[in-house]
């Protein structure tokens, strides 16, 4: 049977398709940075996630961040005919270098509100490499 639309729901699927709205994945993970006495504050945004999609880890020297969601739609007419059937799955992840200086148990996180917000203490200062250069003949 064929989807005819009236002109209650002509444009319903052009306003409820994701197609004027940024598509999940897009500009996630924005990620501001305040340094305070003595820690690190990041603020990452990761809006349409839920606590339990979200993954924090540290691995030689690297805080990682990744995120993935499952979203399946699903709309039935009166007699419960499909009509329309989306499914997404997104993933995002970002690295940030903190020294090896640092230990899981120096981390705090919490998520409130789509916002991930991680807490981390300042390396010593010997402990963050020194840069070199490497001269380019």
């Amino acid at each position: 049977m064929r989807y005819l639309p009236t002109l209650d729901n002509l444009f319903d699927d052009i306003f409820d398709s994701d197609f004027l709205t940024p598509a999940k994945g897009t500009n996630t993970m924005r990620t501001d940075i305040a340094e305070k006495d003595n820690s690190y504050v990041l603020n990452m945004e990761l809006p349409g996630f839920n606590k339990e999609d979200v993954k924090v880890s540290l691995k030689d020297g690297y805080l990682n961040v990744s995120a993935e969601h499952h979203d399946d739609k699903e709309e039935k007419d009166k007699k419960g005919h499909l009509i329309r059937s989306e499914r997404y799955h997104g993933t995002c992840s970002r690295s940030f270098y903190v020294g090896d200086g640092i230990k899981e148990s120096d981390i705090n996180a919490k998520f409130d509100n789509g916002e991930l917000i991680i807490t981390l203490p300042k390396a010593d200062e010997k402990a963050v490499e020194e840069k070199h250069f490497i001269p380019i003949g």
